[in-house]
């Protein structure tokens, strides 16, 4: 594991695919720590907002998209003739971003979500659809020997709220080998 690169202090509250790419390979908070899934498990284009006051309880808000298109991966398996984006893959960019959050405010170790109290699922992702939402309120951030963070989400399609989550947990660990 390198030096964490604390994105924060950096300044840096906004990222493009090819930032979330760099993520992904370990190019962006250092080697051993934090990364996003890449290729086709990268559930969101860019984060437009990143900050660590922001949201309902002032401890951090992230506000990220994904475009749709059609011949995204999951459609065409999920379901042959009525395609429909995995509510799993929602909750799971809800759980990427809590990660991220940790990493980018400087927390060392590897992402791993941790569990959800509730979750609620009100609308679908079509392939009609143009854009994902995501809103994520931070509700507390644990930046210790654990570091942790809970926080509540929405996954918007095209402005209107379709799943809801409380309670998100990430952790970052150090040594995984444990799990």
């Amino acid at each position: 594991m390198t030096k964490i690169v604390s994105q924060k202090e950096l300044g840096k509250n906004s990222y493009n695919k090819e930032e979330l790419i760099k993520c992904g390979q370990g190019e962006l908070f250092g080697e051993g720590n934090c990364q996003l899934p890449i290729d086709k498990m990268l559930m969101l284009d860019r984060i437009i907002s990143i900050t660590e006051d922001g949201g309902e309880h002032g401890k951090g808000e992230l506000i990220a998209e994904l475009d749709i298109d059609k011949a995204l991966w999951f459609f065409q398996c999920h379901f042959p003739n009525d395609p429909v984006m995995p509510g799993c893959l929602g909750l799971d960019a809800m759980w990427q971003l809590v990660g991220f959050f940790l990493g980018w405010s400087g927390g060392p170790g590897k992402g791993r979500a941790l569990g959800v109290g509730n979750v609620k699922f009100t609308g679908q992702v079509l392939p009609t659809a143009k854009k994902v939402t995501y809103r994520i309120t931070m509700k507390r951030l644990i930046m210790r020997k654990l570091v942790m963070g809970i926080a509540d989400g929405v996954v918007e399609v095209d402005g209107k709220v379709i799943y809801a989550a409380e309670d998100l947990k990430v952790g970052l660990f150090v040594d995984t080998s444990s799990f």
